[in-house]
């Protein structure tokens, strides 16, 4: 197998894991997301235990434990709150 075809045979490997990137949450500008602080404080009414919160594209998203102590990697719309992709495990 030529360098070229390794090179090509690579990059349609990685597409999957590529195109599972972090969801598109918002096409609102920044000045109209709730506040850091109002959405961690949403986050921990519906009972999650936050590890991690962060900024991701356009999304507010976290890492952390659900209300049922599972492993939670969830996105949330920075303008009203919603979960728009949650991905829960053991």
């Amino acid at each position: 197998m030529n360098f070229k075809m390794l090179i090509s045979v690579a990059v349609a490997a990685a597409a999957p894991a590529l195109a599972h990137a972090s969801p598109s949450c918002t096409k609102e500008p920044k000045s109209a997301w709730m506040s850091q602080d109002a959405m961690k404080s949403k986050i921990d009414q519906q009972g999650y235990k936050v590890r991690t919160f962060q900024v991701t594209g356009n999304c507010y998203e976290i890492y952390g434990k659900d209300k049922d102590g599972k492993r939670a990697e969830v996105y949330f719309n920075p303008v009203t709150g919603a979960i728009v992709k949650a991905e829960i495990g053991d």
